[in-house]
């Protein structure tokens, strides 16, 4: 019975890589909207929440490192249009400041998980 067991959760192993190998590569995107340009963009909100970025500690010191100044970086967000500042303020929302943490930290608890079920099999 034991062996069996191993030999079931090998031929699952060796199906799953199979179908993972077979399947194709699919470099897909979202293609944009015409209807997302002509929207009205909330210019106040938007600047809101890139200040709410700008003072943050570790942005402000690395831009004092690229030499621009506090007043610079005040009137280089003046001089931007609503579109620049909304696409700003987006590309601010999808910034993972600490990447994707949790992803890696279920990975390698999937992994011990089965190299514990591997070591149980081969053991018993």
């Amino acid at each position: 019975m034991k062996s069996s067991w191993a030999k079931v959760v090998a031929c699952y192993l060796v199906m799953v890589m199979f179908v993972l190998g077979i399947t194709p590569r699919v470099f897909a995107g979202f293609s944009p909207s015409e209807a997302v340009s002509i929207l009205n963009f909330d210019r106040s909100s938007d600047i809101d929440k890139i200040r709410k970025v700008l003072e943050m500690k570790m942005v402000r010191e690395r831009l004092k490192n690229f030499g621009f100044t506090p007043d610079e970086i005040e009137k280089k967000l003046i001089q931007l249009d609503d579109q620049q500042i909304h696409q700003l303020a987006l590309n601010l929302d999808e910034l993972k400041v600490g990447g994707n943490t949790w992803v890696w930290v279920l990975v390698v608890l999937l992994l011990a998980a089965i190299g514990m079920i591997v070591y149980l099999v081969v053991t018993s």
